[in-house]
């Protein structure tokens, strides 16, 4: 599921009467903690210093998301674009398997159109099972350890789906009442002006006038200008709509054990994880915001006067969809990676993951082939604020069959990334972050990165979705300028590079605990112990001997891309 998705339990506090906090620069992610007081990764400080007039190599960079906007005003001159495919003449030219794959691919689309809405993993194990056990009894069932797990999912499931539909409920209400209050109050007011003289004089005892009364005066204090009852009502049903979309999609779709889109649509062979060749070259779908956004912070264009700058500056965006409004599918995501390596991505940034898992292991071979083709895995870490030393999140790093005696356990090509804060002290996490001192590498910042959106726009998201794309920026720096390392050395700078921090802070999850929240030292959060910083990560990567394959598809790329791009100015 898309990572951006964080608690809406308190939402109506927190956006419709919200008071006015201090915010972050928009590029406080690319700012210097030394000499700007933020915690960003120091990319404007790099450019400026180590990297100047110093060459690189055109790398390209995998987004496997819910797609990307490929004409982004922004992005449109740094799109991947398959050199072996003519657009649109509907033959596989290039005769890798998909036909027009001309931005990438989209493994959640067929020829009747695309997947937006998917069931969770978790209800969907309880759908496969319940054909088998629905109706019997632990004793009848034939298969106990099987049963209970059937049991387990729907429990869960059952009491979930209840949990949206009475949240559902709630913000519909709130929508109702605050409308009503609205409309209540304008009438009061008899056509005065709705300022906050006119709104304090009005009474108070009618619940929905007082929730009007509350919001509107709110909205005065920060200095909003409101000039009518309708403009009041439609930031209303603005505002409210993000919560009532998410349980609604939760109700008809996440926990709906009934809902199935994929048969009519893409067409193939859900079970089958090993089935390659399906999907459409659609590579934007029905809801691009996630992926753009993510494709923006790490490569948009820099310096260009428009926009926002990325954190890579010389990178091709390659997009492979196969993230929709719901848990992705491990055959997708297995696939995905696949065709990014095969077609020359050197980093897969990866802002997803889920509670569940359906084929771990068709993914974590997909994980090993690209070790074996040295490209390297960004993966943002959730945002739960979890402890996910304990378990529950995939994809992960960590593999499900060793493979033998000295296989290794875990991915060496895999930077699992958690969010930081722009704000200082003990509020260096952030609030939503995922954590664990085993599983995490590094901390990035994630929290109020402005990036792109669809239709030439722009927007502030935060989430570890957002941190993770910040580090496969950096990432992409030291591929780009140094060429020859391979993916486990970069993955190694990134992490023996970050910025240590013994600083006590609020662990995630605690900050509004009646009884205060939990504090422990920042580097107990993650592995490192840290932050990080491109400039640091340039400084080591500068002296250190490469040990990359220089006959990788993703070199191969490269230079061919460099020997095509434009000298820079």
């Amino acid at each position: 599921m898309f990572l951006r998705k964080i608690l809406v339990a308190s939402f109506i506090s927190a956006a419709l009467l919200a008071q006015a906090q201090t915010k972050a620069p928009k590029n406080w992610f690319h700012l210097d903690p030394t000499a700007d007081k933020f915690n960003g990764m120091s990319t404007d400080k790099l450019y400026q210093t180590l990297l100047k007039d110093k060459k690189s190599k055109t790398i390209v960079v995998a987004v496997l998301d819910s797609g990307v906007d490929a004409e982004h005003e922004d992005l449109k001159d740094i799109m991947w674009t398959n050199p072996g495919e003519i657009p649109g003449n509907g033959i596989d030219d290039d005769k890798n398997g998909y036909v027009d794959d001309v931005h990438g691919w989209n493994f959640i689309g067929g020829k009747t159109g695309n997947i937006h809405h998917e069931s969770l993993e978790l209800t969907r194990l309880y759908a496969s099972l319940k054909k088998k056990y629905d109706g019997k009894t632990e004793a009848n069932s034939g298969n106990k350890k099987e049963f209970r797990k059937y049991m387990e999912y729907k429990q869960i499931v059952e009491n979930k789906g209840k949990e949206a539909k009475d949240n559902l409920e709630r913000y519909q209400k709130i929508k109702a009442d605050m409308l009503d209050g609205v409309a209540k109050m304008n009438t009061l007011l008899a056509g005065k002006a709705i300022n906050a003289e006119n709104v304090k004089a009005l009474p108070d005892d009618d619940k929905s006038v007082a929730m009007a009364k509350k919001m509107t005066l709110s909205m005065l204090a920060e200095g909003e200008s409101i000039q009518s009852a309708d403009g009041l009502k439609s930031d209303i049903i603005e505002q409210l709509a993000s919560p009532i979309e998410h349980f609604e999609a939760q109700v008809l779709y996440q926990y709906n054990p009934d809902f199935n889109d994929r048969a009519k649509i893409v067409g193939d062979n859900p079970d089958n994880s090993y089935e390659r060749y399906y999907g459409n070259n659609d590579v934007e779908g029905p809801d691009a915001s996630h992926g753009t956004h993510v494709a923006g912070i790490i490569a948009a264009v820099r310096n260009n006067g428009i926009g926002m700058n990325g954190v890579a500056d010389n990178v091709r965006i390659m997009s492979v969809r196969c993230v929709p409004d719901g848990d992705e599918r491990d055959k997708d995501v297995a696939n995905a990676i696949i065709y990014a390596v095969d077609n020359g991505a050197s980093i897969l940034n990866m802002s997803f993951g889920k509670s569940y898992s359906w084929d771990k292991e068709a993914v974590d071979k997909a994980v090993k082939y690209a070790a074996d083709h040295d490209v390297l895995i960004v993966h943002a870490a959730g945002n739960d604020a979890n402890n996910n030393d304990k378990g529950g999140n995939f994809p992960s790093k960590t593999f499900e069959k060793k493979g033998g005696l000295f296989k290794p356990s875990k991915a060496a090509n895999w930077l699992e990334i958690g969010a930081l804060s722009y704000k200082g002290g003990e509020d260096m996490p952030a609030t939503f972050s995922n954590y664990g001192k085993k599983m995490i590498d590094v901390f990035s910042p994630g929290v109020e990165i402005y990036s792109t959106v669809p239709n030439n726009e722009y927007a502030s998201f935060q989430g570890t979705s957002m941190a993770s794309p910040a580090c496969a920026g950096v990432a992409a720096i030291l591929r780009s300028y140094y060429p020859e390392l391979s993916a486990a050395q970069v993955r190694e700078i990134i992490r023996g590079s970050a910025v240590k921090s013994d600083q006590m802070v609020k662990l995630p999850g605690t900050a509004r605990r009646k009884e205060g929240p939990q504090m422990i030292k920042f580097s107990d959060l993650s592995n490192t112990g840290g932050f990080v910083s491109s400039c640091e990560a340039a400084k080591i990567a500068a002296s250190t001997k490469g040990k990359g394959k220089s006959d990788t598809n993703w070199r191969k790329a490269a230079d061919k891309l460099t020997s095509m791009s434009k000298p820079k100015p």
